[in-house]
């Protein structure tokens, strides 16, 4: 007799869990009351054990999958005997058992994301199912909110069958496609025939679970538009991913004769496009929405006379990238050593808000906001009291290139007391920076511009530049914001001072 195994029944607090481990696999033999799978919660790990003894006939939710409560987990049929899979696998045919057996299938998972890496999206799959790939070979992207994870190919081998599309929203080790080991390209074709039959000897109606429910919903699909390859014509959530998949494939010379247009005709004729917005950018939009709406935001400005540190890069810029190996001088290090010693005198400005606590930290990492063609990125340098010039330049140098080509990792970006961004590289003379939180002051950078000044009661025309600082004046007072401000004005016009610590 068949028998659902379902998830446990969650209290309130509890919305949903993670299928953890399964310790038996399909035609496995169980004893009543043997442990058969974790579901892991925010909270606990609750063990689902046998209803009876039996065998474990078809996993519903894979290892990694999201379930609810009592939901169908796998098919348990009570009574049968541990030869009755083997059984039913001498069915196939005997052409495919050979390949089969010098086959072994792994699982291709996302990556561990760290903790405030809540979930990722599918953002590009570069090799299909049946395509031939190569140990360390580039096959999917996974974005999350601040950087993109490459996923690379276990072994020599063959993708099987892709159980994340593009799009899709992954959890950390989540299985994203089965992957034959050793196989060739020619294999995945022969894979796939087992199955294809199956479909052609059900019924074209089967009868689907709940879990092949909830996926017919969310794909917006009826059991009469899928095939079902389960027992007696049943469709499962495989099924209806293959469906799925196989929406867009449904017409290739349609496509081939008309590609789909990128933009769209609006009101009056006037072309429109729309385009989705990436997981960085839907990110990078809600905190600076949340700073606004949650911190009490003040800018403060000042100008400084670039004159100084220009002299300086000029006289000492050959020197410089001879002695440390082609970095070159730039106007950054200055700003971050001037920052960091100003940080050192005001401890402020250095902290961050968590909850109702202010936190003041023993050491300087600052972030240095980084344009790519996916967004705004801040990669940290951190302990920036103990880095020289050259050890600032190199590492921005790095972070920009890294960025260009989408190479930034998680640890890159994580933490950070302090934040500054140039917006003079591209043509700004003023703008009003946003925090980046928890922090709780950023300072921004401007364009040089050549400006008439008054020195000693003469009209001297002098590169100057613009520096704003936004702060939480929750956590720091006007006074220690424009002191810090100053500070850094003083250390720049005097770059001895810097070296003075003065």
């Amino acid at each position: 007799m068949s028998i659902e195994i379902k998830a446990p029944t969650f209290p309130e607090s509890v919305a949903d869990g993670t299928v953890a481990t399964w310790y038996k696999q399909p035609g496995e033999a169980c004893a009543r009351d043997e442990h058969i799978v974790d579901i892991e919660t925010d909270k606990v790990v609750l063990e689902v054990v046998a209803p009876a003894d039996g065998v474990l006939k078809d996993v519903l939710k894979a290892e990694g999958d999201l379930v609810l409560s009592d939901e169908v987990l796998a098919i348990f049929e009570s009574g049968a005997a541990a030869s009755a899979a083997p059984a039913e696998k001498a069915a196939a045919p005997a052409a495919a058992a050979a390949p089969a057996a010098a086959q072994e299938s792994v699982q291709i998972k996302t990556p561990s994301f760290p903790e405030s890496v809540a979930d990722g999206t599918v953002a590009t799959w570069y090799k299909q199912p049946g395509e031939a790939c190569a140990r360390d070979e580039h096959i999917v992207d996974i974005e999350t909110d601040k950087v993109v994870l490459e996923v690379v190919a276990p072994a020599d081998g063959v993708i099987g069958e892709i159980l994340k599309a593009e799009g899709e929203t992954v959890l950390s080790n989540e299985i994203l496609a089965n992957f034959l080991v050793g196989a060739t390209g020619a294999a995945a074709p022969v894979a796939a025939a087992a199955p294809a039959a199956a479909a052609a000897e059900s019924d074209e109606d089967g009868v689907a679970g709940p879990a092949a429910r909830k996926a017919l919903a969310e794909a917006g699909l009826t059991t009469a538009q899928v095939k079902g390859t389960g027992k007696g014509g049943r469709i499962t959530k495989e099924d209806v991913d293959a469906a799925v998949k196989a929406k867009p494939a449904a017409a290739p010379a349609a496509k081939a004769a008309a590609p789909a247009p990128v933009a769209a005709l609006g009101e009056e004729g006037r072309i429109e496009k729309r385009v989705p917005m990436t997981r960085l950018r839907a990110t990078i939009a809600k905190r600076l929405v949340e700073a606004q709406q949650t911190a009490a935001l003040l800018t403060t400005y000042n100008e400084v006379n670039m004159g100084p540190i220009m002299e300086l890069r000029k006289k000492y810029k050959d020197l410089f990238i001879k002695t440390h190996n082609g970095t070159k001088l730039g106007f950054m290090s200055f700003f971050v050593k001037a920052a960091t010693e100003a940080l050192k005198r005001f401890p402020a400005v250095n902290a961050s808000i968590d909850g109702n606590d202010m936190v003041y930290h023993g050491y300087q990492d600052i972030g240095v906001a980084v344009s790519t063609d996916r967004g705004l990125m801040v990669p940290v340098l951190r302990n920036t009291e103990a880095m020289g010039l050259a050890d600032i330049e190199s590492t921005i140098m790095d972070f920009a290139l890294r960025g260009r080509d989408g190479k930034l990792g998680m640890n890159d970006m994580q933490g950070g007391t302090f934040t500054i961004t140039n917006g003079g590289t591209f043509g700004s003379l003023l703008s009003t920076p946003i925090i980046n939180p928890p922090q709780t002051a950023i300072l921004g950078m401007h364009k040089i511009q050549e400006r008439p000044m008054a020195v000693n009661g003469q009209v001297v025309i002098q590169p100057m530049m613009y520096l704003a600082l936004s702060y939480d004046h929750r956590m720091i007072d006007g006074k220690e914001a424009v002191q810090f401000l100053v500070t850094i004005k003083e250390l720049l016009e005097d770059p001895s001072r810097l070296l003075l610590e003065i």
